[in-house]
């Protein structure tokens, strides 16, 4: 018995399955786990390390190069960056993208282990470098605070509450605090007072370093009871500092004598965030891996709304990004999106095989859906927006299953079968070529999910979600299909009669008929079509990931190497200012000294940088963008002309970077620069829709050198160490100790009372303390002057290699691809000296690497669907014939694309994916028919006719309601080019399905037309 047979004769079972994919998929879509983007790993951590005074390259060389060379032993490592600035070493890890998410761990510990062994090699002024491999955490949940009017204590002590209070809600992970006010106590001292009593710097330091330290006192024994003896608690207010006293030399002075004391922000903050010109600090929170962050963004709110009547008047709380509701707009719109194609399928249906075959496909197809959902729920695969593109993607091959069978059984009950009969001979015929045509569906998509890299685990749902459904719409169609056929379905009477007789049959017959005997003519035009397209698909802009549908795009200030973090904010302030005047501006949210919190799985923060500034800007519609985009673009490149000024849309996958980035590798940072310069005349000499040129080391900086005058040093007791301390002193500050408030540490900064000089004309007069002489002694006597150097003050190293990329941007609406193929050859002729090397980074790189992975499973996916093909036939001309037609299939998807304009993205690669499993199905559905004809003893020529007829309507309804399917598509940003990809290339793969496997067939049996010829004419 077949299995298409006992689904009606064992209808409870049948009923059972489809109430379970029923049921299970409500129960799926209300407890599945709900993303943005697919859970991904960055394999990814930062180490950070301080080595205060030392310059950029010293830091490269005695601290960088140790660490690094330690960690280039882990086998796990794909490649190391470093960036070395003065005092800061900042080295990032890139692991291998073969290893997984659940192995990161013991990588993390062995990196740490690392690192610990490379510490012993460190200078003795170096820190302990500092391990941090929470660096890819994503906080989707993104506020800023505003509170005006409250002290910096009170902002301190209202974003300690409210994160303390997130912290507690069911299914956050972590809850990240940003741009708060950096306060600091500021002693003042002066230097004349200091001077004429002889006190030494490190006497005031000592005094306030232990002002509220903490210390053990003992315990005592009595009477068999340890009794700790509490230390005797320290200064704890400012004015309580303010009133030290110091012993020197046996008398004792009043610190207030020496110095003013006073609480005050730190002159040179690190951060600086505002939220629509308002000074604001941000709340990131980040929700559990596996977890619905719909429900957890919900719940965050819900709390928020409640502790906010708790929180003083005035504080206010701004969405910066909301995680959750993004996704649940997404959700919604793949409801309607997935209605909309449902209800399309059954019009369409309905119009051409009426509406019982309608309702029998359409129920089949929801059944498929949500039992997909239900499978995804129960294997743990989250709906976010690689696994719902997988859905739609493989809505135009879950109809065909069903439609064949549907419309095989129609036929055969028309003519008087009954329902249990025709489901026997359709699924005979048909249940073992359409599972291997799934099964070949499926292995399309194997290269991308279960490729080892970064790209499979970032795509691995869409390969399991694909694999899911088509099988599942392979089990419903032979199962569901014919018990619901066996209800809606009528027996007709019409014993022998022709079931394919209506005109659309016949004039097709005709038009094959002819193209059979004109076979030379139409195999000679489809090879002249398909070269003309695949012409035509080399213009096809390219891009990588399409720009998103997140009505958000950033703009990026950077000013020379040097300037001051308050200059960077005076002129954000502008571009505020101008903003605020749009009314299409919903929001602006403002980061100075580096990027903001990783709100989003592809947004990439830029490295901290009191130099770069940063906007956010939410429009209300996606449309709004362009014109605004394009008019800030105007007035920020001619109105900030001292820095570098660009903007930046939000894009699906990876962002951070410029397009277009070449990478030069050499020992010498002299040749280097001179390098990219060579090469930044050679880009700007190659093509005019370059902006925004630069390289990642900035400019150099100019350093005050002080020039040590050793023998008058000597003599007067002084040491180089000794002239640094004295020019921090007068300077920034020296920081001496700690002030605690509750769980604060405010450190205390002595200075000169001439520290807040403008200008260096004072440094020659600072004095410098002696011990040897316990006297104070002018920088001018042990210095012979002062001297300036420009320096590099940002190296940046790859692999341990000197390393300066030169990064360019394109104009808005330039395709970045276009443009790297008209520079590619003018740097690429750059003559490199020996021992230095060109890489190409920037959108060039990422996209290579992703079709490299891509390209290196294809091979073995390939084989298994030919091999799938051949075992099938049994032979191998007819599975000869099948993949003649793919390299077609490319033929409609350029015509699509150049007609709309639109772009060949990674998502248009998926679709061209999915577009030649249904081509392969089709071709393998009609091929196994033509040979099912002729074994019944039909003529060759007329066994091909009859086959092709009889498969004219599964195939073009399968075309039709997949392309109206994706009609609701074309708005989306993300997916708009894999809908045109896929609705081109179908419209065309049709046409080669139903005249070109047809043709190809009469010609690849060259004996059976011959004798199908003689039969002829002897009859």
């Amino acid at each position: 018995m077949s299995i298409a047979r006992a689904s009606i004769d064992k209808a409870l079972i049948t009923w059972i399955l489809m109430l379970v994919c029923l049921l299970g998929g409500i129960w799926g879509f209300a407890t599945i786990g709900r993303l943005e983007d697919p859970s991904f790993t960055i394999k990814n951590a930062i180490i950070i390390t301080q080595y205060p005074g030392a310059t950029a390259e010293q830091v490269a060389r005695e601290v960088s190069e140790p660490i690094e060379s330690e960690i280039q032993k882990m086998g796990e490592i794909d490649f190391i960056t470093s960036s070395n600035k003065p005092g800061v070493s900042r080295i990032s890890v890139n692991i291998e993208s073969t290893f997984d998410g659940t192995e990161l761990p013991a990588i993390w510990t062995k990196l740490r282990n690392r690192v610990a062994d490379a510490e012993r090699s460190l200078p003795p002024e170096a820190g302990t470098p500092i391990v941090n491999d929470n660096f890819g955490d994503v906080f989707g949940v993104f506020y800023a605070v505003t509170a005006p009017g409250f002290t910096d204590a009170e902002v301190h002590n209202i974003s300690e509450y409210l994160r303390r209070e997130l912290l507690a809600v069911d299914g956050v992970a972590d809850v990240a605090v940003a741009g708060l006010p950096s306060e600091a106590i500021y002693v003042d001292a002066s230097t004349s007072i200091m001077t004429n009593l002889g006190i030494g710097p490190s006497a005031i330091a000592g005094a306030l370093a232990n002002t509220d330290s903490r210390t053990t006192s003992g315990s005592i024994v009595q009477n068999g009871q340890d009794i700790r003896i509490q230390a005797p608690e320290g200064s704890d207010t400012v004015d309580e500092i303010a009133n030290l006293t110091i012993g020197i030399g046996g008398d004792v002075i009043d610190l207030l004598d020496l110095a003013s004391v006073k609480r005050d922000r730190v002159k040179e903050p690190t951060e600086i965030i505002r939220f629509q010109g308002e000074e604001a600090f941000t709340l990131g929170v980040a929700g559990k891996a596996d977890l619905n962050i719909v429900d957890v963004g919900d719940r965050v709110d819900a709390r928020l709304a409640e502790i906010m009547r708790d929180v003083p008047a005035g504080v206010e709380m701004h969405p910066i990004y909301q995680q959750h509701v993004v996704v649940d707009e997404a959700s919604n719109a793949f409801l309607l999106n997935l209605a909309m194609s449902v209800a399309i399928v059954v019009i369409v249906l309905a119009l051409f095989m009426g509406w019982r075959a309608a309702v029998v496909v359409g129920v089949t197809l929801l059944l498929t859906v949500v039992g997909t959902i239900f499978m995804m729920a129960i294997f743990g695969i989250e709906m976010e927006r690689i696994s719902l593109g997988a859905l739609i993607i493989a809505m135009g091959m879950l109809v065909d299953n069903a439609i064949v069978v549907a419309e095989g059984m129609q036929g055969d009950m028309a003519q008087g079968k009954n329902a249990r009969d025709a489901a026997e001979d359709v699924a005979t015929k048909t249940q073992t070529p359409l599972l291997g045509a799934t099964v070949i569906g499926i292995m399309a998509f194997a290269g991308i999910g279960l490729s080892p890299d970064a790209t499979g685990e970032f795509l691995f749902s869409l390969f399991a979600v694909i694999g899911i459904s088509l099988l599942l719409s392979w089990v419903l169609a032979i199962t569901a299909t014919p018990l619901l056929a066996h209800y809606f379905f009528k027996v007709g009477t019409s014993q022998g009669a022709d079931h394919y007789s209506g005109p659309m049959f016949r004039a097709y017959r005709s038009v094959l008929s002819v193209a059979l005997k004109l076979r030379y003519l139409v195999i000679l035009g489809l090879l002249a079509i398909t070269v003309l397209c695949y012409i035509g698909f080399g213009q096809v802009k390219q891009q990588f990931f399409p720009d998103s549908n997140t009505p958000l795009f950033y703009v990026h200030y950077k000013l020379p190497q040097g300037a001051s973090i308050h200059r960077v904010s005076e002129d954000m302030q502008v571009l505020e200012n101008w903003l605020a005047d749009r009314d299409e501006v919903k929001s602006v949210a403002t980061f100075i000294g580096g990027g903001a919190t990783r709100f989003m799985l592809t947004y990439a923060p830029e490295e901290a940088l009191p130099t770069y500034g940063h906007l956010i800007i939410r429009t209300d519609t996606l449309e709004q963008i362009p014109p605004l985009r394009a008019d800030l673009e105007a007035f920020g490149r001619s109105t900030l002309t001292s820095g570098e000024f660009r903007t930046e849309r939000l894009a699906f996958g990876p962002g951070g970077g410029a397009p277009i980035a070449a990478r030069f590798s050499g020992p010498d940072p002299v040749v280097l620069r001179s390098l990219a310069l060579e090469a930044e005349k050679a880009l700007r000499g190659a093509s005019n829709q370059l902006q925004d040129l630069r390289t990642d080391w900035r400019e150099r900086e100019f350093v005050i050198v002080p020039q040590f005058a050793d023998e008058r040093a000597k003599a007067a007791g002084v040491g180089r160490d000794d002239l640094a301390q004295a020019l921090q002193f007068g300077t920034d500050g020296i920081q001496v100790g700690y002030y605690r408030e509750e769980d604060r540490l405010i450190p205390i900064i002595m200075r000169s009372d001439s520290a807040a000089n403008e200008g260096g004309a004072h440094l020659a007069d600072l004095p410098v303390y002696s011990d040897a002489a316990a006297t104070y002694i002018p920088v001018a006597q042990i210095v012979d002057g002062f001297g300036w150097e420009a320096q590099n003050t940002f190296l940046v190293r790859r692999d341990r290699v000197p390393t300066i990329t030169l990064q360019a941007g394109v104009p808005a609406g330039v395709n970045a691809s276009a443009v790297f193929n008209q520079i590619r050859g003018a740097i690429e002729a750059v003559d490199l000296p020996e021992g230095y090397t060109l890489e190409w980074g920037g959108e060039y790189e990422s996209s290579t690497d992703a079709q490299a992975s891509l390209g290196g499973q294809l091979p073995l996916s390939l084989i298994i669907m030919v091999l799938i093909s051949v075992l099938l036939f049994g032979r191998i001309r007819q599975p000869l014939i099948i993949w003649l037609l793919v390299p077609m299939s490319v033929n409609g998807v350029a015509l699509g694309l150049l007609g709309t304009d639109l772009p060949f993205s990674f998502t248009a690669l998926l679709g061209l994916l999915s577009l030649s499993g249904m081509l392969i199905k089709n071709g393998i559905v009609l091929v196994e028919e033509i040979d099912l004809v002729r074994a019944d003893g039909v003529p060759f020529r007329e066994a091909i006719l009859d086959a092709s007829t009889s498969r004219l309507r599964p195939v073009v309804l399968a075309a039709a309601t997949t392309i109206l399917g994706m009609i609701p598509l074309l708005s989306d940003a993300f997916f708009a080019s894999m809908a045109v990809t896929i609705m081109g290339g179908l419209g065309f793969a049709s046409i080669l399905t139903l005249i070109a496997a047809p043709v190809f067939y009469y010609s690849f049996f060259p004996t059976e037309r011959k004798e199908d010829a003689m039969a002829s004419k002897s009859a």
